[in-house]
């Protein structure tokens, strides 16, 4: 719970960030890297390939 110090309010770090952390970070930066890769794969086959 927050509380106040002289005008301040003091969190401990859980509270500051306002979630916990999760598996969900870890999936979301392992699709969005597998899609930059897929796509930028497609666009070298497409434009660069002789």
């Amino acid at each position: 719970m927050a509380t106040r110090d002289h005008d301040q309010i003091v969190e401990t770090a859980r509270e500051a960030r306002g979630a916990e952390p999760g598996p969900s970070v870890l999936a979301l930066l392992t699709v969005s890297t597998g899609l930059a890769v897929l796509i930028l794969g497609v666009i070298w086959f497409v434009f660069f390939r002789t």
